[in-house]
């Protein structure tokens, strides 16, 4: 590993004056980032740590909403009582994040800034499109863990479990930038390789995730997030799918519904959130209102086996939340 520079800024200004330096980095927990310094995937000047900024690791709930700093640890999203009661598929996907340890040091901000696992990025010997390179070496390489949806130029899979959570609640993220405080839909937080390969989301230079907000249409809500992965511990999602489900009086008021696993970024199902609102109750069949959705994949050589996975999930997480939503 080469030698950095370690910042700790005491206020967030300091923060962002670090950041436009060349080559330096933000440090959250820093499970993902100093990887990449070890592997000599990224090189970088100097890393500054967020974790003296006021009110960047606090949960707070409002009347019109609920916050949650970008430097809460992973494992007390998991455990946040209010999180628990309020928004459940969020601890729930929370939850499914690695191993203890990891939840323990990770953060919600660095869970959804996280760069690629596609083992051509992370490996120093393959100059691939995201590093700089002229081709993504999955299309006619190993591409089992690879995407089936939006791939395009560049076939990674977004790794983050709290997005696609965060994503069936219509969260909102908040940035500080060069123009100060906004506010923006987390769907437009991620980039696409068709937008920009080189990045995964719309931070820029000196720029600094500072909360998550989840709007109070979407508390209160029954939520599942459920995860294939080889694995039992410690794996990254194969397919995943959050569901945020409210019913009242028999009908179906207000939902939310993503995957992960299968794109370059979090997808939210916009064409079954639309079949499932205003739907009754008895009218509900999830073989039904499945079909169909995935019109657009193109599977590869090697992932063939995600898109009948996501079909499955995605009916076993319907039928799942109708029974949660019905105790």
């Amino acid at each position: 590993m080469k030698p950095f520079v370690y910042q700790s800024p005491q206020n967030i200004e300091e923060a962002v004056s670090f950041l436009k330096l060349d080559g330096y980095s933000v440090l959250a927990g820093g499970s993902d980032i100093l990887g990449e310094i070890k592997d000599d995937v990224v090189e970088v000047q100097g890393l500054v740590d967020l974790g003296k900024l006021e009110g960047l690791s606090d949960v707070d709930e409002a009347e019109s909403e609920i916050r949650i700093g970008s430097m809460v640890n992973v494992s007390d999203v998991a455990n946040n009582g209010i999180l628990v009661r309020r928004c459940p598929v969020l601890p729930l996907a929370a939850r499914s994040v690695a191993t203890e340890q990891i939840r323990n040091i990770g953060t919600i901000g660095g869970n959804l800034c996280q760069r690629p696992r596609c083992w051509y990025y992370r490996n120093k010997r393959f100059n691939c499109l995201k590093k700089g390179g002229d081709v993504c070496f999955a299309v006619n390489g190993l591409n089992k863990y690879h995407s089936i949806i939006g791939g395009h130029r560049c076939h990674i899979v977004h790794p983050s479990d709290i997005a696609v959570a965060l994503m069936s609640l219509n969260a909102s993220v908040n940035l500080f930038d060069k123009d100060g405080l906004r506010s923006l839909p987390i769907e437009d937080f991620f980039i696409s390789p068709e937008v920009d390969v080189t990045r995964e989301n719309i931070l820029g230079k000196g720029d600094i995730l500072t909360r998550i907000d989840i709007p109070k249409e979407a508390l209160d809500c029954s939520g599942i997030y459920l995860k294939a992965k080889e694995r039992e511990s410690m794996d990254f999602a194969l397919v995943s799918v959050a569901i945020s489900i409210k019913i009242l009086d028999g009908v179906i008021e207000r939902c939310g519904v993503s995957v992960g696993g299968v794109s370059p970024v979090p997808l939210r199902i916009k064409e079954l959130e639309e079949r499932l609102h205003g739907l009754r109750v008895k009218e509900f069949c999830s073989s039904n209102l499945t079909m169909d959705l995935f019109r657009s994949a193109k599977p590869m050589s090697d992932n063939e086996y995600k898109l009948p996975l996501l079909e499955s999930y995605l009916k076993k997480a319907l039928d799942g939340v109708l029974s949660i939503s019905s105790n």
